[in-house]
């Protein structure tokens, strides 16, 4: 997908007259730019905005610099976006500090791994500079609101702010409408669609999927006028369902191979599918009876889990990541770096740092990534193991920024982050990992989840999941630092909250059972043996329960479960009295292990 840089002039020609005469400097234009792709017009103003292109109130753009192209999926670069709005709000705009070039730059580094023409990012300071422009800086921020903050007009607004850009998707009726011919079309299902389906194959590629929950054909026709009474109804329960079933609809005008077979003679009727066999048939377009059937048909393929019937005040409530966010002195942990403190990648991680700790903290702009990978892939093998932890710090406090680290969560076969944890687990297996790299090393890992694109990476990217498996692991058996075993237990209850989210909302768990076992053995060996830390027992009994709750009462996490007698364990701890403060909590977690 090619990405361009859209570049409007706000003055409209008078920067570039009047400037010389006004600063004492040439300026040839207020700049205003937005990034184009997939026929989408995206920028900063009043909040995160999204067009045509050309279709703002700023007209047709000065110039169009091309940027490069991306090979990321829309959905990822709609989850970045909306991570984005948190940094770029209606409030937080600034027309010298916080402005429409430094979302475009944030936003390039993302999709291209670069940045804008500096140029353009440079001109705030270029006027600031002046002493005309410091004494004109309020009056100049107020004037230009009206124009850098206005709404875009109706008929420039997309239909749709999940533009399936790239793709064969369309939205129909409020939700996501997939049209069939893809040779992969029933493999991989996409919660909350309504699949058009005109081929046999394609129909029962569809149903194989579905044979482990449930189905439902509606067969229509475009002649049909009492068909397109329940079409809304119809996407509605597509979204509201997810993925726990899959609804698909057919055109009979269109496939006369799928009428044949299933011999429809009035439209509109529908078909339901339970375990892949046929449940149920209705006609009529009665929108109650289908809520209700398809409702049933639901209830009868996905029971109620068992824990769903239990009191459990702390499990059932949203864990947020747990994110190291303390800044040490900087010029203190620059200074062990050696000969490295003055690497330009060290100055400008100091320089962000230290401007997101001020009052500042929005407009930082974050350093080149790219150029960040390669500092520290070079770095790693050649720096002393005691030496190492200031670096990781460093970046450590960099991944606290959801757009360094959503940069680095996409990364091509995820090469920082794996280099750094390939690099220390190699250290720890060998017993050359000293603790303060370990621990840092533990707290950036948490920090990966500062960004809502690095979970899924983990099912996608295995070496990935391994090499934090590997290094939680080996860290819960660290029985002489009681921090480390706290910073591990943050891990654990990260990866184990971002498991329990895909397992709620995807109806899948996030780790493949293998990793999950190998950290639920980890965990419960851990507790067992915790007699110094309360922090540290409180994180990981929560993490056990989250990996247990909801989860396959006959699978091989629970049969581990009951192998190492988890509500034995758990009992004794409750009442062995050392840790009174958590008592409840592993009463809970004891319901949910048994």
């Amino acid at each position: 997908m090619d990405v361009q840089l859209h570049v409007y002039d706000l003055s409209k020609g008078l920067a570039r007259q009047m400037s010389a005469s006004f600063l004492g400097v040439q300026i040839d234009a207020v700049y205003h730019t937005a990034l184009v792709f997939g026929g989408i017009e995206y920028f900063f103003g009043a909040g995160v905005q999204s067009c045509y292109p050309g279709a703002s109130h700023h007209g047709q753009p000065m110039e169009v610099i091309p940027m490069g192209r991306t090979e990321l999926p829309i959905e990822v670069i709609l989850e970045y976006l909306e991570s984005l709005k948190a940094v770029y709000s209606a409030e937080s705009y600034d027309l010298f500090l916080h402005n429409c070039n430094n979302f475009s730059n944030d936003f390039a580094m993302f999709l291209v791994g670069k940045g804008i023409p500096d140029h353009i990012t440079s001109l705030p300071e270029t006027v600031l500079n002046t002493p005309f422009g410091q004494m004109l800086k309020p009056q100049l921020d107020n004037a230009m609101r009206g124009i850098t903050q206005a709404p875009v007009p109706s008929q420039g607004v997309p239909q749709t702010s999940n533009q399936s850009v790239g793709t064969s998707s369309t939205h129909l009726n409020g939700s996501a409408s997939a049209a069939d011919g893809s040779s992969d079309r029933g493999k991989q299902e996409s919660p909350g669609t309504v699949y058009n389906v005109t081929q046999l194959r394609v129909l029962d590629e569809h149903l194989t999927a579905a044979r482990s929950k449930c189905a439902v054909i509606f067969f229509t026709s475009s002649t049909c006028a009492p068909c397109k009474i329940v079409y809304p109804a119809y996407d509605e329960l597509a979204a509201e369902i997810g993925h726990k079933a899959t609804l698909i609809k057919v055109d009979l005008n269109q496939a006369y191979e799928i009428g044949a077979r299933y011999q429809v003679r009035a439209t509109p009727t529908f078909m339901t599918f339970l375990k892949g066999e046929k449940e149920n048939e209705w006609s009529g377009a009665n929108e109650s009876q289908l809520r209700g059937n398809v409702r049933l048909l639901v209830q009868m393929a996905n029971p109620a889990h068992p824990h769903t019937n239990l009191r459990l005040p702390t499990l059932s409530k949203p864990q947020r990541p747990i994110i190291y966010a303390k800044i040490p002195p900087l010029e203190k942990l620059i200074a062990k770096l050696g000969v490295l403190s003055t690497d330009p990648s060290v100055t400008a991680l100091k320089e962000f740092i230290t401007a997101r700790a001020s009052s500042l903290a929005a407009s930082a702009p974050i350093p080149s990534p790219s150029t960040l990978s390669t500092f520290i892939c070079s770095a790693l093998p050649t720096t002393p193991p005691d030496s190492l932890f200031p670096l990781i710090d460093l970046f450590r406090l960099a991944f606290i920024d959801p757009r360094m680290t959503g940069y680095f969560a996409v990364e091509p076969s995820h090469t920082t982050t794996l280099t750094i944890l390939s690099h220390i687990n190699d250290l720890a297996t060998k017993d050359q990992c000293p603790y303060p790299l370990r621990i840092v090393t533990l707290q950036l890992s948490c920090n990966f989840f500062s960004s809502p694109l690095f979970p899924p990476t983990l099912s996608d990217h295995l070496a990935l999941c391994d090499a934090l498996v590997s290094l939680l692991t080996s860290s819960l058996l660290d029985t002489a630092h009681p921090p480390i075993r706290v910073a591990a237990a943050s891990l654990a209850l990260n990866l184990a909250s971002a498991n329990l989210a895909a397992r709620r909302d995807q109806g899948a768990d996030l780790f493949p059972i293998s990793a999950q076992v190998e950290i639920v053995a980890g965990l419960l060996v851990t507790i067992e043996k915790e007699e110094e830390s309360r922090e540290a027992l409180h994180g990981l009994v929560r993490a056990l329960g989250l990996f247990a709750y909801l989860g396959d009462r006959e699978g091989e996490v629970a049969d581990l479960l009951r192998a190492m007698d988890a509500p034995g364990l758990l009992e004794g701890k409750a009442r062995g009295g050392k840790f009174k403060e958590e008592k409840a909590l592993l009463e809970e977690v004891g319901k949910v292990v048994r």
